[in-house]
């Protein structure tokens, strides 16, 4: 099957080649090594000597100072993007070389690119330059002893001219190549073609050219042509194939091997196989202006190709197969002969063709040499054990060809590797830590395949459950990426697992069924709270273990994404219905949605809305909360039978992405208007103020006429940074003649469909607002019936220096006079409960039994009370008010103004700001 002279021959082939003997290239000198990277990071100078710490930045820099001997090794990558310029020699069995560094992923000698740039040798002599990749062209001219080897030329041909000698293409992927110029003694040597609109080799006045080897896909043109002066040439080894198996057009052929009578002395072929693809339209030989269309008829006429083959064999038998035509049928002895195909394989022996080659070789006809389809993967029993267990690599081979592969074990702890032909090798570790198995196969014919695997050796004792408990926080405002509120991790890694693990079963303790685990798993909680975690793990050898541990559950601080405004939901439009006393309804929030041209985060964990209720049957309150969470016993918003009122509602995200609504009493009709959002990593911090007046029309500007709008400057006023994304401001109507509503926006040109106060004729109402800056620094205010004075105070705002963290609150109760006592006129009381070290609190505020018109205004305790309302109260009413405030040691102070008598004051927490 293999004939030892085969590798002499070939050994032969390759000295010719390389044109120094091997005895001379062993005794070389070690070559000092220049160095290039143009990566990231790589502290690169072309003003330094290109060492490995500080390379040169591009090749050109080392193409300039490269001495006989030196070989630039050039770091894959990022394309240099520049045209390279040799024009520098070396000296015999001393060449300068310049070669891409390292090994890709598919194990072949790396290639690097130069983008659209130009590579040319000229005037050069003793040069390597290998692994070059570049969509411009190549040329060599005025050269000698010039190696190509492994070049990718995409779009143009390579040119050799300029009476170079010795030139050598090997290995290369090409799109056309021309020999011309007097260029003499050139090889061409396992290239593959790819496919040129002309011809494909072209060789013009180029004595001595040698092509061995190649593949020419082709598309009705020419593949191989020799012309004017290039007599004593070789053609052999090589496949020529047609790209499509159709008719050419008219006025084209299919041309296999072209030489003209000028270039026919001394020009040999042979052991060429050419393929027509069945449409016999291939003109395999013109030789010395006589075209042939079969081997016998060239053999006959000219004594050459007496082992072509002319055939229409469809393309898929042309290598690999165990019918192809071109394996193991080359002439091992023929000039120019590699011992390495174009993808860096050696030399192979398929064992299920005969070796038809000249002397029974096996060579293979064309660039690329058919391989065993060698592969591994590899098995370890048991994955992972106690340190001094017994392990067992056990690999499973696949072979295209029938052989006996000898396996090389290394088990990655500094022992040496076991060789042996064993399907199967054990190994005992004596310390514990994580290993790399690798396994190498080697199969008769020398083809390796590798394989690897990690291992676990562990100490050895008993099974112990432990895990480690972590909140799991959004990273992103991607609308795909939903991590909900309330999420924890668990990790049982931290486990002592001797052996492995059959089951582990993560109970979060909060009634739902237990997760199955290996590793980490998450969970997201409905409620924050205290809650009893159990891990229980049994391993393979039947022991069980379990641990126990309490994990708290909060919400996370958390930044202010401001949005446009737009309404998400109106009961009564189509499709929805009155909200009904006692039945909590579910309101979808817009998480990881895009609804009125507004992508929203999937990882929202708070929102803020502006909630009005309308057309209540009776007096009722509205308690807005978490979906699923228990209905906590404060409220949002008060409504009189009849009326309508409005108040911002700042409520978590569940983990379902929703909000219960429910109403007490009676029935109403419920509009919801998306304001913006709280999520943690993302968004603005806050820095609250002590209520700053912005705007009154009643001292300026006069009340807002319906259908009117009201600018009012808001960034760089009183305290408010010019960069604020977004403020806080409590807005008030008084005066009104008609029922009506006011929206805040930040744009004056788009007006959202939305509310934010519904002032009444003999009312002053109040309503928070958190309003995005619009880009002049402005907010509008428009009315749309009747007329009504405006007041405007500002609160707080959002923006790149703001100072503080949102971290929402399962509602909670921190003040009541109708425990404690009514609030007299002028009075103030203080309530505390907000956590240590709050910057600010948002609290729900409702006035209730009030005996006057006034106003409430809360603010820092310890701070002096600023000349601004939070909310109006009026006689028989209960008014509520979103308010943002300033917290002083953990505590709210809440002052009644001097002339609207007495009042209850009911103050519940919904959330507080931290240093953030």
């Amino acid at each position: 099957m293999r004939p030892t002279r085969t590798t002499v021959l070939l050994t032969a082939g390759l000295v010719t080649l390389l044109g120094v003997p091997a005895g001379a290239a062993a005794a070389a000198e070690t070559p000092h090594f220049l160095y290039v990277s143009n990566l990231d990071g790589s502290n690169c100078s072309d003003a330094g000597v290109g060492t490995q710490a500080v390379p040169y930045c591009t090749i050109s820099a080392a193409a300039k100072v490269v001495q006989p001997g030196q070989t630039v090794q050039i770091k894959p990558g990022k394309p240099y993007d520049e045209s390279v310029t040799i024009d520098r020699s070396g000296e015999p069995g001393k060449p300068i070389a310049l070669v891409t560094e390292g090994i890709d992923e598919a194990g072949l000698p790396a290639q690097m690119s130069l983008g659209n740039g130009a590579l040319t040798v000229t005037g050069a002599s003793h040069v390597v330059l290998r692994g070059l990749v570049t969509t411009g062209p190549v040329r060599v001219g005025g050269s000698k002893d010039v190696e190509l080897d492994r070049i990718n030329a995409r779009n143009d041909d390579i040119v050799v001219g300029g009476a170079s000698t010795d030139v050598r293409l090997t290995r290369s992927d090409v799109y056309g190549v021309r020999i011309e110029g007097g260029a003499r003694g050139t090889l061409l040597g396992r290239n593959y073609f790819r496919g040129h609109t002309e011809t494909a080799l072209t060789v013009v006045d180029a004595p001595g050219t040698v092509v061995t080897n190649n593949t020419f896909p082709i598309y009705c043109v020419t593949a191989v042509s020799l012309s004017g002066a290039s007599t004593g040439s070789a053609v052999f080894n090589n496949v020529i194939h047609p790209l499509q198996f159709t008719p050419c057009p008219a006025g084209s052929a299919l041309s296999g091997i072209v030489v003209s009578e000028s270039a026919a002395a001394g020009t040999r072929a042979d052991s060429n196989l050419l393929v027509d693809g069945a449409t016999s339209q291939l003109n395999a030989y013109n030789w010395a202006g006589t075209a042939y269309e079969t081997a016998a008829a060239f053999q006959a006429a000219t004594g050459q190709g007496a082992h072509d083959i002319v055939t229409p064999s469809a393309p898929g038998t042309l290598n690999g197969g165990d019918k192809s035509l071109a394996v193991d049928a080359g002439d091992p002895t023929a000039p120019g002969v590699l011992p390495t195909d174009n993808r860096g394989f050696g030399t192979a022996d398929d064992p299920r063709v005969p070796n038809t080659g000249k002397g029974g070789g096996f060579i293979d006809r064309g660039a690329r040499e058919t391989q065993d389809d060698l592969r591994v993967s590899l098995q370890l029993e048991p994955v992972f054990a106690p340190a001094g267990t017994s392990v067992t690599a056990k690999p499973i081979v696949s072979s295209t060809w029938s052989s006996s592969p000898t396996f090389h074990y290394d088990f990655g702890d500094g022992t040496a590797p076991v060789v042996t032909k064993e399907y199967g090798a054990a190994h005992v570790y004596t310390s514990p830590g994580e290993y790399v198995v690798k396994v190498t196969a080697v199969n008769d014919f020398g083809r390796k395949a590798s394989t690897e695997q990690k291992t676990k050796v562990t100490p050895a004792g008993p099974l112990t459950a432990d895990f480690t408990a972590t909140s799991v926080l959004p990273t992103s405002d991607s609308p795909t990426s939903r991590i909900a509120p309330l999420t924890v991790s668990v990790d049982t890694t931290s486990s002592a697992t001797p052996w492995p693990l059959e089951s582990t079963i993560v109970d979060f303790g909060d009634g739902s069924a237990g997760y199955r685990s290996l590793g980490s798993v998450q969970h997201a909680y409905a409620r924050p709270g205290e809650y009893k975690v159990t891990v229980s793990l049994k391993d393979i050898k039947g022991a069980e273990s379990k641990v126990t541990k309490t994990v708290k559950v909060d919400y996370a601080a958390s930044g202010y994404v401001a949005t446009a405004p737009f309404r998400l939901m109106d009961s009564r439009s189509h499709g929805y219905s009155p909200l009904r006393g006692g039945v909590p309804a579910a309101v979808h929030l817009p998480v990881g949605l895009s609804l009125h041209d507004h992508p929203m985060s999937g990882g929202m964990a708070s929102v803020v809305l502006n909630v009005t209720v309308t057309n209540a049957t009776q007096d009722a309150f509205l308690a807005v909360s978490p979906y699923a969470q228990e209905r906590p016993t404060t409220s949002n918003l008060n409504v009189p039978a009849g009326g309508t009122v409005s108040n911002t509602v700042t409520v978590p995200v569940s983990a379902l992405g929703k909000a219960w609504f429910t109403l007490n009493a009676g029935q109403a009709d419920v509009i919801v208007d998306f304001v913006g959002y709280y999520q943690p990593n993302i968004g603005q911090k806050f820095s609250p103020i002590n209520p700053a007046r912005l705007a009154d029309t009643r001292t300026e500007g006069g009340a807002v006429a319906g259908g009117q709008t009201r600018t009012v400057k808001v960034a760089g006023v009183a305290g408010i940074p010019a960069d604020a994304k977004a403020v806080a401001v409590n807005l008030t109507s008084t005066d009104a003649t008609s029922n009506s509503y006011v929206v805040a926006y930040p744009d004056p040109a788009k007006r959202p469909d939305v509310s934010n106060l519904n002032p009444e004729p003999g009312k002053a109402k109040s309503n928070q607002a958190i309003v995005p800056v619009g880009t002049d620094g402005t907010i509008t205010l428009y009315n749309q019936w009747g007329s009504t004075h405006l007041i405007v105070d500002a609160v707080g705002y959002y923006g790149q220096d703001g100072k503080a963290l949102f971290t929402p609150v399962v509602p909670q109760r921190l003040g009541d006079t109708r425990v404690t006592g009514k609030l007299g006129a002028g009075a103030t009381t203080t309530v505390g409960g907000v956590p240590a070290g709050a910057l600010g609190a948002v609290v729900n505020l409702t006035a209730t039994e009030s005996t006057g018109a006034g106003y409430l205004t809360a603010y820092g305790f310890g701070a002096t009370r600023p000349d601004a309302s939070s909310l109006n109260t009026l006689p028989g009413l209960t008014i509520p008010n979103h308010v943002t405030t300033p917290v002083g040691n953990g505590k709210i102070s809440v002052f009644n103004g001097p002339w609207g008598g007495s009042t209850h004051v009911i103050t519940d927490l919904l959330g507080y700001f931290t240093q953030g």
